[in-house]
This record gives structure tokens, C-alpha cells and sequence, in this order.
């Protein structure tokens, strides 16, 4: 199953050090069977709020991705990003390609019980 790394990030300006990173970050992740699914983009905000980048990277499990993020040639360039740009990550799991919603509902109602 798919696992994502998400970041928001909040770019306050350029410089060498961040183009480096960007110039490289992706050839980190190739060998894990990681791609960009979403690179530096701004959201339409529907609902709430959500300022800064978003960037998606699809990995083919849990496992590799966080091979990913553990690997020396990662950790290498990671200080170039985090030095210039704060910003929050996260790891999560995607769902099968037979996901159901209403399976996942109707266990939720079964769980809490008749008349809630």
C-alpha cells in the first residue's frame, strides 16, 4: 500500500543553499520508488486555512519511505531545507485500492453501538 510524505512548508525567500537542496532532494527518493506527486504548490483554500507549499511524495510502502528520509544521502541535504524553511511533515498511509468508505462507516456504527 502507497505510504505519503507531506510537508507544508513556509518559504519566507530563495537562496543557494534551497535551490541546491531542490536540485537534488529528488534523486534521494528515486532509488526508494518515491515521486512527487505534488511539488510547491499553494492550495485553494476551501475551508479553514492553509498558508505556505504544500509537497507530496508518493512511496510505495511505509517502510521505504522512511528508508528514505533515513538514508545518508537524505540526511546529507536535509540541513539545507530545514536551515532556511520551517515547515511541518508527515508520514501517513494510503488506503487500499479496494477502500470503502461505508465498510469503514458502517464498523464505526457497529462500534459505538444501536441509536448513536
Amino acid at each position: 500500500m502507497s505510504a505519503y510524505a507531506i510537508c507544508n512548508l513556509f518559504p519566507t525567500g530563495m537562496n543557494k543553499d534551497i535551490l541546491t537542496y531542490i536540485e537534488q532532494v529528488q534523486d534521494t527518493f528515486a532509488s526508494f520508488g518515491g515521486r512527487f506527486l505534488v511539488h510547491g504548490a499553494r492550495a485553494e483554500v476551501v475551508e479553514g486555512e492553509w498558508p505556505g507549499d504544500i509537497i507530496v511524495v508518493e512511496f510505495p510502502d511505509m517502510d521505504r519511505l522512511k528508508a528514505w528520509y533515513a538514508s545518508p544521502a537524505y540526511q546529507e541535504i536535509l540541513p539545507l531545507r530545514k536551515d532556511h524553511i520551517e515547515g511541518n511533515l508527515l508520514f501517513v498511509d494510503g488506503v487500499a485500492a479496494d477502500y470503502d468508505a461505508k465498510k469503514t462507516a458502517a464498523e464505526l456504527r457497529a462500534a459505538i453501538g444501536p441509536g448513536r
